[in-house]
């Protein structure tokens, strides 16, 4: 009688032991760490809060993040000219002790935070716009922007069929050399196939000259912020300058849109405006006339990648790298026109609506 209690005593001792080392084991596979169960901190800045643009990229980074585990933190300068902002938000990642900051950086002048960053151990990707030098990131995704002046410059020549073109310059900035800017304007120019002198710097090139199809002249190169506002100050004095102006270059919609209504107010309707962005709003304006052709980038990718990129890093150890060559990933760029001209790839307005943002 005692001998068989003690035997089923002594394998219930077993089986307990069992299961007690089995639930260390687990709790102990469990603490090791699936990397999937850990949350990654991603801090993302944008050069504003409101832009569309920059909406659609926080919209595609948070979906992106919530299917990975991974936590965002939004910041911004206050406009693109903010760059106190955007250092003070690369700035509270650190301090946080985030796992990557992906950013749209307002140019050079944020170079030594990001550094900073890096030598915490941050990994920092830039998006849409390349840094001053490339390297100074782990990687970039963002649109080619040199390509997206190239395909509208490109259209506006075809489309001016060998007539003079009276050419206004609508830029970022005036007061700094960023990538995104200087590479769209020097784009267009490029398409337009006029001759450039500094590839990296705006408004050096000859004011009069020939493009691949006829004569040119370029009557300005002003400055908008990027701005809708900015673009019809800008449209106002360059129409002060000279009055037929028939090409106008805009560096983003919100500036194309200023411009229109500077040209509108004149009376000059026969101007081709071009743009480059593809929002739902630059879509609309490609439909209603408003622009000749617009370059339509694809933000919320930008924003995808980049957590994609992070959580790689925290996850395997493995920084992204860009494509041989490249100093950025290219995210993809499409001429959208209702106006389609002979070599020149593009698709309509109504198609363009289905991917804008």
């Amino acid at each position: 009688m005692f001998s068989g209690f003690a035997t089923r005593h002594k394998k219930t001792l077993l089986t307990a032991a069992a299961l007690a080392a089995s639930a260390l084991l687990l709790a102990g596979c469990s603490a090791g760490g699936d990397p999937k169960s850990k949350t990654i901190h991603v801090t993302l800045i944008t050069k504003d809060p409101v832009d569309p643009f920059w909406v659609a990229m926080i919209n595609g980074a948070k979906k992106e993040a919530s299917a990975e585990n991974a936590q965002i933190t939004v910041a911004s300068g206050k406009d693109q000219t903010d760059t106190e902002g955007q250092i003070q938000a690369i700035e509270n990642a650190v301090t946080r002790g985030d796992d990557a900051i992906l950013i749209a950086n307002n140019g050079p002048a944020v170079n030594d935070a990001i550094k900073k960053a890096k030598d915490a151990g941050l990994l920092v990707v830039a998006l849409d716009t390349p840094t001053t030098p490339g390297d100074l990131v782990d990687a970039t995704y963002a649109s080619d922007n040199l390509q997206a002046g190239e395909e509208i410059g490109s259209w506006t020549a075809g489309k001016l069929k060998g007539e003079k073109a009276t050419i206004a310059l609508l830029d970022l900035f005036g007061d700094k050399a960023v990538s995104i800017d200087y590479q769209r304007d020097q784009g267009f120019l490029k398409g337009m196939g006029i001759p450039l002198n500094n590839a990296e710097k705006n408004g050096d090139e000859a004011k009069t000259g020939q493009y691949s199809g006829g004569d040119y002249s370029i009557v300005c190169n002003e400055a908008t912020d990027g701005a809708q506002d900015g673009g019809r100050t800008a449209m106002e004095k360059c129409l002060t300058l000279d009055p037929s102006i028939n090409v106008v270059y805009t560096a983003n919609e919100p500036s194309a849109a200023g411009a229109f209504q500077a040209l509108k107010a004149a009376g000059n309707t026969k101007a081709i405006v071009v743009s480059i962005n593809g929002s739902c709003d630059g879509i609309k304006q490609v439909a209603s006339g408003e622009l000749g052709a617009d370059a339509q980038q694809y933000p919320s990718k930008m924003g995808a990648d980049g957590v994609k990129a992070a959580v790689d890093f925290v996850r395997t150890g493995t920084k992204p790298t860009n494509p041989a060559g490249k100093d950025f990933t290219n995210t993809g760029i499409t001429l959208v026109t209702d106006s389609p001209v002979d070599g020149v790839k593009s698709i309509t307005s109504d198609e363009g609506s289905k991917e804008c943002y």
